[in-house]
């Protein structure tokens, strides 16, 4: 843990809310501690219930629908942005076992019962605008490489990706989108969501917050990104049974990272 003596301060309005530099230990030990959270409070079965639902629903709109089979893959990308909505609860669980308070599952939803509610509500509200906007940008691409009119089946589309001049473009560009859209989300996502849930703060407040500590930390955002993104390709292997390890693990760390960024 190596926590910098270096901080930076964001106002708003009268409040004054610092934000402190972190180094690359910090982000290993949010992690470590993240972990210890999961093995204490388990969040996989929790999420195997809601992972595969969510998979299979997906799969057979896609199945009924080839108009939709290109939005498959940015949709199954883009619902990474939902994730620090969803770990809401987690936040809560490690908060209150970090101050010695009962930190068994029936608080789980505690933050969407009083004053969270609000800002919770709101900060989830900015990251579904932006993953429509990331829906629409991929069918953009989709639209521009192989053209709005040419619906495909899976095994068409799949084959020309690899095998075209076309293919190769939409996915480096799409690719390219992506990684920007991802990088905005992390940005305003990794340090509000928590905020909410420990300070009696609004979603504007929080949002700053988020970006300001992103600013102070460049290095180690992007580091913390990479790993998360590192983890939840993990996850997906095999048929995303992962996931139900990695996002409860991923969220208990992202309040463990809030509490080494932002000076309570």
């Amino acid at each position: 843990m190596a926590i910098t003596m270096d901080s930076a301060t964001h106002t708003r309005g009268v409040e004054r809310i610092e934000v402190r530099r972190i180094g690359k230990a910090d982000l290993d030990w949010a992690l470590a501690e993240g972990w210890r959270d999961f093995r204490e409070r388990r969040g996989d079965l929790m999420f195997l219930g809601l992972i595969y639902p969510a998979v299979c629903l997906m799969a057979v709109i896609v199945a009924m629908n080839d108009a939709l089979l290109p939005l498959l893959f940015p949709a199954i990308a883009g619902l990474s942005i939902a994730g620090p909505a969803v770990a809401a609860g987690f936040y809560e669980l490690a908060r209150r076992r970090e101050e010695g308070l009962e930190s068994d599952w029936s608080h789980f939803l505690d933050p969407l019962k009083g004053r969270s509610r609000t800002p919770i509500l709101t900060l989830t509200a900015v990251l579904f605008g932006l993953f429509l906007v990331w829906l629409a940008a991929a069918y953009a691409i989709y639209a521009f490489t192989f053209g709005a009119e040419n619906q495909m089946r899976a095994a068409d589309l799949f084959g020309r990706l690899f095998t075209t001049s076309a293919g190769w473009e939409m996915m480096v560009v799409g690719n390219l989108a992506g990684l920007a859209f991802a990088v905005v989300a992390l940005v305003v996502s990794f340090v509000s969501f928590p905020m909410v849930v420990d300070k009696p703060v609004d979603a504007g407040t929080a949002i700053a917050t988020s970006i300001a500590a992103a600013r102070a930390n460049p290095g180690e955002t992007a580091g913390w990104g990479l790993r998360v993104v590192a983890l939840l390709a993990l996850g997906t292997i095999p048929f995303a049974v992962g996931l139900a390890v990695v996002l409860p693990w991923l969220g208990y760390a992202t309040w463990h990272l809030y509490t080494r960024i932002v000076k309570r």
